[in-house]
């Protein structure tokens, strides 16, 4: 189907349907977003007669709804600007408009009633083959489309988004009885390719793939809580990070959606799958019918779960329904997994514990492994779509299948068999038939057991990703402790953090220079980047606040030198070096990117130099090169000074971008050179693919700058009068004053007698210098050492 979209129309601007429209401002597509008139409006016009108002009192309630929703935390939108890709309008005045769109999507009420009188003006404006999709999360698509236009039907499906639709991944795909199967292929490959989702095609069953799994996931938590006697928290602790699962965990995620909307899925699902073998556990335990009596939601009406009286977090005791102070759970289970990195790996070690948490997770897993193996052929064909289907929409860093195959499928069957569960037939039917997994690696892809064949089938769509955890092993060039470098093929090495949060020490510097010196010897160009949550939180600091604990000065200057030395050979190697950041990019992770040759950022990148939170500036390279980004945008009759502040304000604030497009702003990021990957599955092969380029199109080292413009006395200045009025206005403390005068003595270039061309070299030296004069300071090993602590910066 070749089709492309300029323009999309979003039916409806509640808190979806805005989301929605803004995600498709974020990739750059036009949006047209309608609503009703406001109710109180018609009835107005209907007494008096009238024909006319204001454009903007009709327009009141959309425009409302959008201004909201681009007011809210976490945003919609990558970039504040790109709201000016959105034009509203209402269903009355502007319904014509739909007939210059490419795709029409519903995001209306969760009546079928309403869906269906909206459906039928929409048929009456659209042109023909104009994709029509509702965004429902439940209502069954066959009953939408009747005594619609063939065209219609053909061009309809559901196309089901995940709140938020900015960060959530799932795009669930719904075919109605007549839609054609070009348009799910059309949409499953731009779901994809241009929205950056984890793309799943459904059959048309209550609630779908995701939320089927995922609500009795949380049904059947909120049975074993009282059944097993734990609490709130102990559940939140059982069921977050340690199994790859987001913090909010169980109950923070429920008062964060709304209790009434899981109820409301919940409920659907009871009352429309009469034949599905643990209805029961759909059914609502007392405790869940108090709270939906009092209101008791969540974060929208003030208390759920939990409730935050002042600064302190209480919890809901579900013995007494009363709420009492939060306690810190702890099982002697997760004790085993602390040192266990990869968190695959600790289930194994959880289904063995033989405390409280290990019987939780025996029974939770096998309830899991039971009800999702029985709900295929049912709500799909492919098992693999139902772990796409949780890692994408409830963020779980694991499918069900997943864990199995982690556990070991055997295994798994018998720990099922003595807590009560079976699984699905097919499932023996594997073991018997020899395959002993769900899933297996082969030449760099992933195949999946397809139950219909019988034998072990290829994810389709995996061409346009490389998957680092299926090349590791076979394409391991060379690894430390720190790194591993692997072969991507076609002349391009990539290297790999392996540190804690990637943080980068001693063994990740030796592991770039090691894979530059490879590259340059015998590949052609080198991608820094890894598939983990986040690219790198920065400099190793435990190292840096032992060694200047112990005053170790000459090791903590040669430290950083190699730092340095290490940022200016990715810049000055002979081959192309290109850097591939996402998730939280922080200090030397952003400084690392600064020196690339080009930078290929996933669209959910958050960057930034914030080592002023630690009592230090920027000692990578990174405050040189804010000096040498502004030197190089200072045009003739600028005025330089008030450029370089902008530069200067980057690092002094501790800016972090809160998208990869906010980072150009920053100058973090370049236009022209550096680009954003919407898809972060497809960052690694783009980032490859640039490399491959720029080497056969012939690269060649570039000559070192002597050439940074640097403005002396003039500019140092400015700034020292400028953090002597912040810190008698108390915007700034006094150590975060010293901190200041010093990054200002580096990007002034010291107190040079007038405006004058030095080298990196030169800056590099001053910073250093800067640096480690700011670590013999006791406020900044409290900064380094509660930061250690708490993982939060400390203002002193």
């Amino acid at each position: 189907m070749n089709k492309h979209i300029k323009k999309v129309a979003v039916i409806g601007s509640g808190i979806m349907g805005s989301g929605i429209a803004c995600h498709f401002a974020n990739i750059g597509v036009e949006v047209l977003l309608l609503d009703i008139i406001p109710r109180e409006l018609n009835d107005k016009e209907k007494a008096n007669g009238l024909t006319l108002v204001d454009k903007v009192v009709r327009n009141r309630l959309v425009n409302d709804s959008l201004a909201a929703a681009l007011k809210s935390k976490p945003s919609p939108i990558y970039h504040q600007n790109f709201a000016q890709r959105i034009s509203t309008g209402n269903l009355e005045d502007d319904i014509s408009k739909v007939g210059q769109v490419d795709w029409i999507i519903e995001v209306v009420v969760e009546r079928l009633d309403i869906k269906k009188i909206v459906f039928e003006k929409l048929d009456k404006h659209r042109k023909p083959g104009t994709l029509i999709t509702s965004n429902t999360s439940g209502i069954p698509i066959k009953f939408m489309s009747e005594g619609r236009s063939e065209d219609f039907q053909k061009h309809f499906c559901g196309t089901h988004f995940f709140n938020p639709a900015r960060y959530l991944k799932l795009f669930e795909i719904i075919p109605g009885p007549k839609t054609s199967p070009e348009v799910l292929d059309f949409l499953n490959g731009y779901g994809e390719q241009f929205l950056g989702k984890t793309s799943v095609i459904a059959k048309d069953t209550p609630a779908f793939i995701g939320n089927r799994i995922g609500t009795f996931s949380i049904m059947s938590l909120f049975h074993a809580v009282k059944e097993m006697d734990l609490t709130v928290e102990e559940i939140d602790k059982l069921s977050g990070p340690v199994i790859g699962r987001p913090k909010s965990a169980t109950f923070r995620t429920v008062d964060v959606v709304g209790l009434d909307t899981l109820v409301h899925v919940a409920n659907g699902i009871a009352e429309n799958c009469k034949d599905d073998e643990r209805r029961e556990q759909f059914t609502l335990p007392d405790f869940i019918g108090k709270m939906m009596e009092n209101k008791w939601f969540g974060s929208k009406t003030g208390q759920g779960f939990y409730k935050k009286e002042g600064r302190e977090i209480l919890a809901l005791d579900l013995n007494t329904m009363e709420y009492r102070p939060s306690k810190k759970a702890s099982f002697a289970t997760l004790e085993l997994t602390k040192s266990i990195e990869n968190v695959i790996d600790r289930f194994k070690v959880l289904v063995t514990g033989k405390d409280k948490a290990g019987a939780f997770y025996r029974k939770s897993f096998s309830s899991l492994f039971e009800y999702a193996s029985n709900r295929i052929p049912e709500i799909t064909e492919e098992l693999y779509k139902i772990d796409d289907a949780m890692k994408a929409g409830f963020a779980w860093g694991h499918g069900p299948f997943q864990i199995w195959d982690a556990i070991g499928v055997e295994k798994g069957i018998e720990m099922m068999k003595a807590e009560g569960f079976q699984p699905a037939a097919w499932v023996t039917e594997m073991i018997s038939s020899g395959n002993k997994s769900f899933y297996t690696i082969k030449d760099g892809a992933t195949y999946f057991y397809d139950i219909p064949k019988k034998a072990m089938a290829k994810i389709p769509g995996q061409d346009s990703f490389i998957i680092l955890d299926n090349i590791r092993k076979s394409n391991e060039v060379w690894k430390n402790s720190g790194v591993v470098i692997e072969d991507l093929g076609d002349g391009i090495l990539n290297v790999e953090f392996q540190s804690k949060m990637n943080t980068i020490g001693g063994d990740v510097l030796a592991g770039l220079n090691k894979a530059i010196d490879l590259a340059e010897k015998d590949f052609q160009g080198l991608v820094v980047g890894n598939q983990a949550p986040n690219f790198s939180v920065g400099a190793n600091i435990g190292m840096i606040f032992m060694m200047a604990v112990e005053q170790e000065y000459d090791e903590l200057n040669m430290a950083i030198k190699m730092f340095q030395d290490t940022m200016m050979r990715m810049r000055y190697s002979s081959i192309p070096t290109v850097s591939a950041p996402h998730g939280m990019t922080l200090g030397g992770g952003c400084e690392l990117s600064l020196h690339a040759d080009k930078v290929v950022a996933a669209a959910e990148t958050y960057m930034g130099l914030v080592e002023f939170g630690v009592g230090v500036i920027p000692g990578g390279g990174g405050s040189k090169e804010m000096a040498l980004r502004a030197s190089d945008t200072f045009r003739k009759n600028d005025v330089e000074l008030n450029v370089l502040q902008e530069y200067f304000l980057t690092i002094g604030m501790a800016k972090v971008s809160t998208s990869a497009y906010e980072a150009y702003d920053m100058g973090v990021l370049e236009k022209g050179k550096d680009i954003v990957v919407v898809n972060k599955d497809r960052q690694i092969a783009t980032a490859k693919a640039y490399a491959k380029l720029m080497a056969e199109q012939g690269y060649t080292q570039p000559p070192k700058r002597k050439d940074v413009k640097v403005l002396g006395k003039q500019a140092l200045g400015m700034f020292l009068v400028g953090t002597d009025a912040m810190e008698d206005s108390n915007y700034i403390s006094e150590h975060d004053h010293k901190i200041a005068n010093k990054l200002a003595y580096v990007m002034a270039g010291g107190d040079l007698s007038e405006p004058t061309l030095v080298t990196e070299q030169y800056l590099l030296d001053l910073e250093r210098e800067a640096f480690l004069s700011l670590c013999t300071e006791r406020k900044t090993l409290e900064r380094i050492q509660h930061m250690l602590k708490t993982g939060k910066p400390l203002r002193n």
